[in-house]
């Protein structure tokens, strides 16, 4: 048990005003147990509560929908009327960052020979009154009117998400010596300087607190202005998530004859009756999680390297249900059951080609573009027993990919000789298109299956999509797209954490 509501006395339609803060990790499977119970009038305890129903489901369920309503199931699963819905938000996730842009007037002059150098520094007040310096600007020479160049911070680092935390700001007079000359400071708010937002602007004097006490007709040591602090939005993938954005999970098996005849046991598609193969593992493992952000979970589901019926000609991309027109499975059994079907009616042969598959992803993924929204992302998971014989064309593909809501993941089944493949996963380096065009952003993900041979299926899904919520931020934020309906859930995120 990790938590629980308050109790509501007399009431049969309770609406719980307790918030249950969980961590929520994209490349994990979370179950979840909801119960609700009827307390007697005079205990608090559930040893005496009546059990009125449970309910069980994953987080990324409720997350996707961001309402879940189901039944509460009573003892042995039977549903009376009573039903639960859970509501969710995403909490931390302010990630949004500020452009601010300062200049000073007539700064107090600490140089003899020519004016001061200004510059400019912002400090964060800690809870503990510590101060965390936030930004420093550059020095503006020989100026006691100047203009310093206009800074992005995060919301996060600026004011660690509290708009009415206290900012100091100091002026300095820079000093090639390093002993620079303090001219004053003022102090501020996050909540203040949000004043400069429309064309208006925000000033402050500067004090020199020394020169105030001293002097009788002491004003300031110069006036500080703010001219536009400017809020840009950095949504999270919860934001694009729980807006609607729907992950479209496509699957290709490799048929090349390297791997073994499906009816020898050695095979890596030997189907046996109670171990699933190493295909199939990898597919369930990531695909179960997958599915939890697919609303139709219909999943298409190609094979490539194999002579198919009726011709038996080789292709790279045929529907492993041999249905061309309509490629998708009902769910991951859906696609378990297509592909034990199909292997007793396919020559295994070669070569090793998975750039029309990608392809054939990448023109679903770009016809996606035209809707300017974030409605469908792509994941491409490629299950492969060896090395790519079309690596120029599959560099080229991956290079063309990147511009596009897509990801591929690829899991290298069986023994072989992966090195090829940890080229295309760009984490050692930027992965180039045979013309030297580089990648926009890094979309694929590989893992061998061995390393995870002995390990749970979580550990092989979490391996293989920790970078997926990354990369679907990465597409949309840099395109410019916002989550789609976003409106009401904006308004209830707020900047506190």
């Amino acid at each position: 048990q990790v938590d629980r509501t308050e109790v509501i006395r007399t009431c049969i339609n309770p609406v719980f005003s307790k918030l249950f803060t969980v961590d929520f990790y994209f490349e994990e499977v979370q179950r979840l147990r909801f119960e609700v119970h009827d307390i007697s009038s005079n205990h608090n305890g559930l040893k005496e509560a009546d059990f009125l129903g449970g309910m069980e489901c994953t987080l990324g369920q409720i997350v996707s929908q961001r309402k879940l309503s189901k039944s509460l199931l009573k003892h042995g699963n039977t549903a009376g009327k009573s039903s639960i819905t859970v509501i969710a938000e995403e909490l931390s996730g302010n990630d949004d960052y500020v452009e601010l842009s300062f200049s000073a007037r007539k700064l107090d002059d600490k140089d003899f020979f020519s004016k001061s150098d200004p510059f400019l520094e912002i400090f964060r007040v800690n809870d503990d009154a510590t101060q965390q310096l936030v930004h420093r600007t550059e020095v503006v020479m020989n100026n006691l009117n100047p203009a310093w160049k206009t800074f992005k911070v995060s919301v996060n680092s600026l004011c660690s998400g509290d708009q009415d935390r206290r900012l100091k700001c100091i002026v300095w007079d820079w000093d090639s010596n390093g002993k620079h000359d303090f001219i004053g400071e003022f102090s501020s708010t996050f909540k203040e300087m949000r004043g400069a937002m429309e064309g208006r602007q925000v000033q402050w004097e500067c004090i020199n607190p020394k020169y105030k006490a001293k002097k009788k007709n002491y004003k300031n040591s110069g006036i500080v202005i703010l001219n536009q602090c400017k809020i840009h939005k950095m949504h999270s993938f919860l934001d694009y998530i729980m807006g609607g954005c729907q992950i479209q999970f496509t699957v290709a098996i490799d048929f090349t004859a390297s791997n073994g005849d499906p009816r020898n046991s050695c095979s890596l598609h030997y189907i046996h009756p109670y171990q699933p193969n190493e295909y199939l593992k990898a597919l369930v493992a990531v695909g179960e999680i997958c599915q939890d952000y697919d609303s139709d979970k219909m999943f298409p589901a190609f094979g490539f390297g194999a002579r198919i019926p009726p011709e038996y000609k080789v292709s790279h991309d045929f529907a492993i249900n041999f249905n061309e027109d309509n490629p998708e499975c009902a769910g991951i059994q859906g696609v378990v059951e297509a592909y034990q079907s199909c292997l007793p009616k396919l020559q295994l042969y070669g070569p090793t080609n998975i750039a029309p598959i990608i392809q054939k992803v990448a023109k679903s993924a770009s016809e996606e573009t035209n809707t300017k929204e974030a409605s469908q992302y792509f994941i491409l998971l490629i299950l492969t027993d060896g090395v790519i014989t079309d690596m120029a064309d599959t560099r080229e593909a991956i290079v063309h990919a990147s511009h596009l809501p897509m990801s591929v993941i690829i899991v290298g089944v069986g023994n072989a000789d992966f090195s090829d493949m940890q080229m295309l996963d760009g984490d050692d380096g930027i992965l180039r298109s045979p013309k030297g065009e580089p990648v926009l952003r890094d979309i694929v993900q590989f893992v061998p299956f061995r390393n995870f041979k002995h390990a749970s299926p979580a550990a092989l899904a979490k391996s293989v999509l920790a970078e997926v919520p990354n990369q679907v931020v990465d597409y949309y934020n840099g395109k410019g797209i916002k989550p789609k309906c976003v409106s009401e859930y904006e308004s209830s995120r707020t900047l506190a954490p």
